[in-house]
């Protein structure tokens, strides 16, 4: 039954997508909120930025339905387990909620990067202080229980950094949401295997809010009035719901599951890697041409795609299939090696991978 249960939190949420998203579009072309295109960004034509309008509400809908429906059936929730979840999810709905309003200032009329900042920083800590924090790191770098002093700190800096990753991504049609939903794809499904229903549930829920978004977003015409953006409300609140996920799977407590073999962190944040070691080399790159760290440029593994003579599509299928790579290779390798030799094999695919990418630009500059 509660598989039952995430199914329709699933197809609930789909659904809402289907029916939000054809109005919002109405809405910006009546009243002409557009992306306008420039000389960064990649698309043409006039395209509305405000999708992600429609993710919060279809999934706090479809979590609030299908967690009720379960309580009228018969499968209440434990009440040591209802201790930890409710001021988890309460206010991890606080921070999301902040993110989804500071992100809809921001693709109506903007706003400055260091106020998005501020919000992003208030709503990463909210997580810790609900009681869920980084509180084991499974031997990387040699370290593994971490005190709260600096696992809270280091929760408040993963979610900050996820948010950007996620929001940095997003460069061409179809690349943040397709690999959200490879990420909300594994984890939903590590969810289910330890039966964590109301964490599977989420993933399922914001699994089934992308799909249509996705199908807006790379099949959509411009000219026809059906291609959308998500904007920052829509990459803001995806990455704080990925960085919650990951954070929510990887913490050491015994009164929620058995501890975890040492390879979980890895698995967690494996489907992350692609844009969070995108955002750790642009900002490297920023930093070494003494540029602002956040000011947007072409730098982006995505850039590259296009540089060496991918087409749009190409290019996020080959990010796609990188991600999956990662997550393979991790989920072969963890029981085998040492987490520090995964995190290096990883290191040394993704410049293998930039490498790739700068000799094909080269020879299509040769050409």
């Amino acid at each position: 039954m509660l598989y039952f249960l995430i199914i329709i939190g699933f197809v609930l949420s789909f659904l809402l997508s289907v029916i939000i998203i054809p109005r919002i579009l109405v809405v910006a072309y009546r009243k002409r909120l557009f992306d306008i295109p420039n000389e960064r960004k990649v698309h043409h034509g006039i395209i509305p930025r405000l999708g992600g309008i429609s993710f919060v509400p279809a999934i706090l809908f479809s979590i609030s339905f299908t967690t009720g429906l379960r309580y009228l059936i018969g499968y209440e929730i434990s009440g040591d387990m209802l201790c930890i979840i409710i001021p988890e999810f309460y206010f991890f709905i606080c921070g999301l909620t902040l993110l989804y309003l500071a992100g809809i200032k921001d693709d109506l009329v903007g706003l400055r990067y260091r106020s998005k900042f501020v919000v992003q920083i208030i709503a990463a800590s909210l997580i810790p202080l609900s009681g869920l924090w980084i509180n084991n790191l499974y031997g990387i770098l040699g370290i593994h229980e971490l005190a709260p002093w600096l696992g809270i700190p280091l929760t408040i800096l993963v979610v900050v950094f996820i948010c950007n990753a996620i929001n940095m991504i997003d460069g061409i049609d179809g690349l943040a949401s397709g690999l959200s939903i490879i990420s909300l794809g594994l984890l939903g499904s590590l969810y289910l295997s330890d039966c964590q229903w109301i964490y599977a549930s989420l993933a399922f829920s914001v699994l089934g809010t992308l799909l249509p978004f996705f199908y807006y977003n790379v099949f959509g015409k411009a000219n026809h009035c059906t291609k959308i953006f998500m904007g920052d409300t829509g990459s803001l609140t995806l990455g704080y719901i990925l960085a919650f996920l990951a954070i929510c799977y990887t913490r050491v407590n015994p009164e929620i599951h058995p501890p975890y073999s040492s390879g979980v962190i890895i698995i967690a944040f494996s489907s992350l890697i692609v844009p969070a070691f995108d955002l750790i080399r642009v900002v490297l790159i920023r930093a070494r041409n003494h540029k602002p760290l956040f000011l947007a440029d072409r730098n982006h593994i995505h850039h590259k795609c296009l540089s060496a003579g991918l087409t749009g599509r190409k290019a996020v299928i080959c990010m796609l299939g990188l991600a999956c790579a990662f997550i393979l290779l991790n989920m072969v390798l963890i029981n085998t090696i040492n987490n520090n030799f995964i995190l290096v094999l990883d290191i040394l695919l993704w410049f293998a991978s930039i490498e790739w990418l700068n000799k094909s630009k080269e020879h299509v500059n040769d050409k």
